[in-house]
């Protein structure tokens, strides 16, 4: 890559993705081909606008927040870019919120349906009225009944009235339609750092029936990923640092 071809990339960085880093700088030295890739990856979901500009920084702030992540540099970036974008504080909170039941509930409808799976009688008993009730306002308010819920609300009844409030209370917080919602839930679950496939395809099957297109879907994964460039962010700056420190001490 010539002179000219590296200054033009610069340029670009700065105008699609709105600043400049100093893992930028160090990868434009060192591999600007793997800058150009990582441009071309970032912003594909920009370009083919199936995701309304403020959702797709509702995503971002969703993975970049979550508590598998939290990246707090690029959670502040997106919900300042959200809010140009016209977002409300309303709007903003739910997904934080969102976001925080996502990961707590990864947890548990991993884990109790695994535990239903060792203890096949474990649900065969029916709920009592009180866990009925629980389970059907859950469905009532969500559309959605978590994978090994019926094993929680047997195991750890004293538990599960608060943690159903806890997706419920997030999930009536805001404006947010159906859909953006099973979105935001099903891009925490499909980030690099969570990864809980049950989840994803619970929230997607949710997605799709609030209407989501396959394209749409697709951008919401791809937003999800961009979260593994933050292996550059910290560790170009700390490699540079490094080849600094030996070369002064040489």
């Amino acid at each position: 890559m010539n002179k000219l071809e590296i200054h033009f990339l610069k340029d670009e960085v700065i105008r699609l993705r709105g600043y400049w880093h100093r893992f930028h700088e160090g990868l434009l030295d060192w591999c600007p081909a793997f800058l150009r890739a990582y441009l071309a990856f970032q912003t594909a979901p920009w370009r083919s606008e199936h995701i309304e500009p403020k959702v797709r920084e509702f995503i971002y702030i969703a993975v970049d927040g979550a508590v598998t992540h939290l990246y707090t540099t690029g959670l502040r970036r997106h919900m300042d870019d959200a809010l140009r974008l016209g977002a409300t504080k309303e709007e903003l909170l739910q997904v934080v919120l969102l976001t925080a039941s996502a990961a707590a509930h990864a947890t548990h409808e991993v884990g109790f349906s695994i535990l239903a799976e060792e203890f096949p009688n474990l649900v065969k008993q029916p709920l009592s009225k009180k866990s009925e009730n629980l389970k059907n306002t859950y469905i009532q308010t969500t559309g959605s009944w978590p994978e090994g819920g019926d094993a929680l609300l047997s195991v750890c009844p004293e538990f599960a009235e608060g943690f159903l409030d806890y997706r419920q209370a997030a999930w009536t917080a805001g404006p947010l339609s159906p859909k953006v919602k099973e979105l935001i839930l099903m891009a925490v679950n499909a980030a690099p750092t969570l990864l809980n496939r049950d989840g994803v395809r619970q929230h997607m099957k949710q997605a799709i029936r609030h209407g989501a297109s396959a394209e749409e879907i697709g951008d919401i994964l791809q937003l999800a990923s961009a979260i593994a460039v933050h292996v550059c962010t910290y560790a170009v700056p700390s490699l540079m640092d490094a080849i600094d420190d030996a070369t002064r001490n040489s």
